[in-house]
């Protein structure tokens, strides 16, 4: 888990050939927030295909108003009301390693797709067409990872030092972590926003959210 030295390399890599619009230092100083690399023990759990969509939130929250999207079968964007839907769902969040574990689907480039740099055609928001959602999925069978910013339920540290080695979220006071967030930027404004695509990518939670629910695996 992490961003490794490989995986800075290929941008760097992608820096060199123009596939970035900017400069990549920014990048390149923050790089620690998902480092060191480390190995991680993950148990069986299960994850949804996609973040929870408007309906699929209403059905916990039938007041729920949603500004970001107007389709009813888009991504649901939380507010104010994270607190109230994490206290209806009868489900837990994904601690980050968790997350990031789904995510990779066995790989470790990247993203689940490779080296190379994402662009705007990989980030998917809305699941009413059934085989663009198909053609978003990673080995797992998890589509759009990476295109909406999922919350996690780890509190934010900026380093991934002396953290658990069981997938354990890191708990604490403060804002929580939030992985991916790649089509919240849509469309793309040319400010290198395809990096919130990469696997490792961490940031805190600072507005809106995504909501990607995790359970454990039944034993009957």
């Amino acid at each position: 888990m992490g961003l490794s030295d490989a995986e800075l390399d290929a941008v760097r890599a992608i820096e060199r050939d123009d596939g970035a619009d900017d400069d990549l230092d920014a990048f390149f100083t923050g790089a620690d927030r998902a480092r060191p690399v480390r190995e991680v023990r993950v148990e069986p759990f299960l994850i949804a295909r996609h973040p929870l969509t408007v309906p699929q939130v209403r059905h916990w929250l039938p007041e729920y108003e949603d500004s970001f999207t107007d389709s009813a079968s888009g991504t649901a964007r939380i507010e104010d009301d994270l607190d109230d839907l994490l206290g209806a769902l009868p489900f837990r969040l994904p601690s980050e390693a968790e997350w990031e574990y789904a995510a990779r689907a066995g790989t470790t480039t990247l993203t689940f797709r490779g080296n190379g740099r994402p662009d705007e055609d990989q980030v998917l928001d809305d699941f009413a067409d059934e085989e663009r959602t198909a053609a978003a999925e990673n080995a797992f069978g998890l589509a759009a990872m990476g295109s909406a910013n999922e919350i996690c339920a780890d509190v934010w540290i900026p380093h991934f030092t002396d953290a658990p080695a069981d997938a354990r979220p890191r708990t604490g006071d403060g804002p929580r972590v939030v992985r991916g967030g790649g089509g919240d930027l849509s469309p793309w404004q040319g400010c290198d926003e395809w990096l919130l695509l990469l696997s490792a990518t961490r940031y805190e939670l600072q507005d809106f959210t995504a909501v990607r629910p995790v359970a454990p695996v039944p034993t009957h």
